[in-house]
């Protein structure tokens, strides 16, 4: 990873997480509530404010700018392969309420006494890219080399190699994929 050598900050304690790879950086300034159920690759680097609730699989050469979250509880998970970024204040849900009136929306509130939750996954595949301030739904696989726009919300699965924006996101136009690809594959991949 690239970097400027003359910017020192603290760091997060990355013993605490399940694994972690080479050269990453995750900011001291950020919140993993479950560290045993997050794996982290190489050449990672993770901003301030990044809030996780989830479990997690973070693959290699990945950016988590400023301010994510993703929440969902210990039952839901994000799976982020190689060569994405997740710009800043965008928004993962892994896991939500159903909010139709069978119970308390709050997780202060007994089980018994809880509104449905679906826990699930949200998977970005390799090459993939959120933009700022979108929203990703639970359940929701964001394709091959898929981009969000900024502001966007996506509801549903997305096709891989396609440009999506607006609320909600719909596909736009189709990405070249060669370059990535070759770069790729000259560091292994």
């Amino acid at each position: 990873m690239t970097s400027d050598k003359s910017i020192q900050s603290a760091q997060y304690d990355k013993s605490l997480l399940k694994s972690c790879g080479d050269d990453v950086f995750i900011s001291a300034n950020v919140e993993i509530r479950r560290p045993q159920l997050v794996t982290v690759g190489s050449h990672v680097a993770i901003d301030s404010g990044f809030y996780l609730t989830t479990a997690a699989e973070i693959g290699d050469y990945i950016h988590i700018a400023p301010y994510i979250t993703v929440i969902g509880g210990e039952q839901s998970r994000v799976v982020v392969e190689h060569f994405v970024s997740i710009a800043a204040g965008s928004r993962l849900l892994c896991g939500s309420d159903r909010f139709m009136g069978e119970g308390f929306t709050s997780v202060t509130v007994p089980d018994e006494y809880r509104d449905t939750v679906d826990f699930s996954t949200i998977r970005c595949g390799r090459f993939s890219g959120i933009g700022t301030n979108a929203v990703v739904m639970p359940n929701v696989t964001i394709g091959e080399g898929c981009v969000i726009g900024a502001c966007s919300l996506v509801t549903k699965d997305t096709e891989p190699w396609t440009i999506y924006v607006g609320v909600p996101a719909r596909p736009v136009k189709v990405r070249p994929r060669e370059k990535m690809l070759e770069y790729a594959k000259k560091l292994g991949y």
